[in-house]
């Protein structure tokens, strides 16, 4: 059988009890474009921001652990909520989300790779590794 034609879009949705904050850290700490989205009414809201390319990267769990010890961040027991965003500037991507109120998990670092990694503790319980390639 042949396969299908590939995605042409790839939408995370995130669940989110502080919708504003989400809003405010994505898409104005971070610079993520607004695109139409469309909601009814009272508590039923939505945002649908651009984050440029997507990928989907899948892992095992001691693939995890090794670049949490690259990245210097702390393991975190099962599976983990994270997103991870191409910049031009981690330690810039990283100040900015600190000044937003983000904490920082894992400071600006050289990988065995040859980027320059982090990762902040977003909203709704996503872990952001902002990555330089």
């Amino acid at each position: 059988m042949t396969p299908p034609q590939p995605p042409r879009q790839l939408r995370l949705i995130i669940e989110t009890d502080n919708f504003d904050d989400a809003l405010y850290f994505y898409r104005d700490v971070l610079g993520m474009p607004e695109q139409p989205a469309f909601a009814t009414d009272g508590d039923d809201r939505v945002s649908i921001l651009h984050a440029g390319i997507a990928t989907i990267e899948l892992a095992t769990p001691a693939h995890i652990r090794k670049i949490d010890t690259m990245e210097r961040a702390a393991t975190v027991e099962g599976p983990t909520l994270r997103i991870a965003l191409e910049v031009d500037n981690t330690p810039h991507a990283v100040a900015v989300s600190e000044q937003s109120g983000a904490t920082t998990l894992a400071p600006p670092t050289e990988t065995p790779f040859r980027t320059i990694n982090a990762r902040v503790q977003g909203p709704a319980g996503w872990q952001v590794t902002f990555f330089k390639n």
